[in-house]
Parts: C-alpha cells; sequence; structure tokens
C-alpha cells in the first residue's frame, strides 16, 4: 500500500544513528493518500504520493 501508482515512488530504507551513535535499521515511507481519480476515462480509487496530488498529476474524479 505504501507505493505511488502514479510516480511508483515507494519505501526507502536505511540506518537511524542516534546522538549516541547507536545504529538500527530504519523504513521511509511517503506520504500516500487513497484518491478517487480519473484513470481511462471512468472514476476509480488508487494510491497517490502528495506531491503528485499537488504537482496536478492526478485528475480528482467528484
Amino acid at each position: 500500500m505504501a507505493k505511488c501508482e502514479i510516480c511508483e515512488k515507494g519505501v526507502t530504507f536505511g540506518i537511524k544513528v542516534s546522538h549516541s551513535h547507536r545504529r538500527s535499521n530504519k523504513m521511509w515511507r511517503p506520504n500516500v493518500k487513497r484518491v478517487k481519480a480519473v484513470v481511462d476515462g471512468s472514476p476509480r480509487h488508487i494510491y497517490v504520493c502528495t506531491r503528485c496530488l499537488r504537482s496536478g498529476k492526478v485528475q480528482r474524479a467528484i
């Protein structure tokens, strides 16, 4: 679910480093919303990141 269906942005992994330099694995998820959008001429629900919504890559359905 944590994947944008428009730009394919997904989860990224890395290492969280604390102040005392203890390292642990961390996962960053994109800000994905479930929206009703027009896809191939018909409205349906898709998961879209907020950057695609803000930039106008998605046409919202009413």
